[in-house]
């Protein structure tokens, strides 16, 4: 039986859709960085790098967009220390709370292999930065990069958890919430990092391997989207309803004819190079939209 739903909805607006696709390419870039440097030769190393530095900036918005919900942004600091103690709050039980300490760790992380990564590809000739480069491939970088992956993943897989353990129709009603926009924002870092590397040959020669892994991540996207709407049961209507098929069409042309591309190599070479990873961030921007404000309407 579907769960009884006793709150009004939250009416978010689209800074959140914003914040809730911005999570996933960013936790995404960070892990799929992470995987090209311990899985890949040195020749994808300019792509890890690329991953690194979208990550930081991505994430740095985020914060933005969250304080902005708020209504009252200067209080968004209560939320990681107590204002009357001055000590640090940490809320296991609390969905909000696990998720803004995660957001602040996965910021550090992210924080500094941007640094690391500036400093290995010599955009800036500081010392300090230039050490920091030298250390991504030594035994602690390599350690700190799969650290910060973890909080990665928890990160891109954290918005979609947050909608599932609330109380709202169509949002509590499935389980795969929190995988689905994982892969989803997995997919969309792969295609960030593919059309930011247009015009960087160094970068340009992972593309084969990230359309590779785009391919799987589209795959299990596409397996979790029929699953969440099998699980929706009877609220399925909710969001297959009015306008919304619309958004669901932008959703299919996002994930199948960029698999078809990659399956059929002519039909690749006939569309411009920056149609397909465009077609995915377009699909992986509309899947939250119908998402979060069906579930709303």
């Amino acid at each position: 039986m579907p769960g009884e739903h006793f709150v009004v909805a939250p009416h978010w607006e689209w800074y959140i859709l914003l914040y809730f696709f911005f999570a996933g390419l960013s936790g995404g870039a960070f892990v799929i960085g992470t995987m090209l440097r311990l899985f890949g030769g040195r020749a994808d190393f300019a792509a890890s790098r690329l991953g690194f530095l979208i990550s930081f900036p991505l994430l740095l918005v985020c914060p933005i967009l969250l304080t902005i919900d708020l209504g009252q942004p200067t209080r968004f600091w209560h939320m990681l220390v107590d204002s009357a103690t001055g000590t640090p709050v940490f809320k296991p039980y609390s969905p909000m709370s696990l998720g803004v300490w995660g957001l602040t760790l996965f910021g550090l992380f992210s924080f500094v292999m941007f640094l690391a990564a500036i400093g290995e590809g010599g955009y800036l000739r500081w010392r300090v930065l230039a050490g920091a480069g030298r250390t991504m491939d030594s035994a602690l970088g390599i350690v700190f990069m799969v650290i910060g992956a973890i909080f990665g993943l928890f990160v891109a897989a954290y918005t979609g958890v947050l909608l599932a353990v609330s109380n709202q129709p169509v949002w509590s009603d499935t389980w795969t919430l929190g995988g689905l926009f994982l892969a989803s924002g997995l997919s969309g870092a792969a295609a960030t990092i593919l059309l930011l590397s247009r015009g960087r040959r160094e970068a340009a020669v992972t593309d084969g391997k990230l359309m590779e892994a785009d391919r799987y991540f589209i795959i299990l996207e596409l397996i979790l989207i029929a699953l969440f709407l099998i699980t929706l049961g009877g609220v399925v209507s909710k969001v297959l309803g009015g306008g919304w098929i619309i958004l669901w069409l932008v959703v299919l042309i996002g994930t199948l004819v960029p698999l078809v591309a990659e399956w059929r190599p002519t039909m690749r070479r006939q569309l411009p190079p920056v149609i397909v990873p465009v077609l995915v961030l377009v699909g992986v921007l509309a899947l939250r939209a119908v998402i979060i404000f069906s579930a709303q309407a």
